[in-house]
């Protein structure tokens, strides 16, 4: 997973990715916390439902997991899913 760029799209995308991102630097989810000042349960909370935290917060997240965050406009060839956030 470390090179490996990975595309989102809808916000339910986020859960499952910082949840192995976080595995992969070897932290465990109130490991994470300490780290970040805030308890396990909120980690929890942010894997299962990534579109109620604040973007800030998510930010704070990937800097503390080593993960960097483009965004790029979407090329004609990928088809509209037709979700809005």
């Amino acid at each position: 997973m470390s090179n490996k760029r990975h595309t989102v799209r809808a916000a339910h995308q986020l859960g499952p990715l910082m949840r192995a991102f976080r595995k992969q630097a070897g932290l465990s989810q109130g490991q994470l916390g300490e780290r970040l000042g805030i308890s396990r349960q909120a980690i929890t909370a942010l894997e299962r439902e990534p579109e109620a935290a604040t973007f800030e917060r998510l930010m704070r997240v990937w800097a503390e997991l080593g993960v960097e965050v483009s965004l790029q406009p979407r090329s004609q060839d990928t088809p509209d899913t037709g979700m809005e956030w």
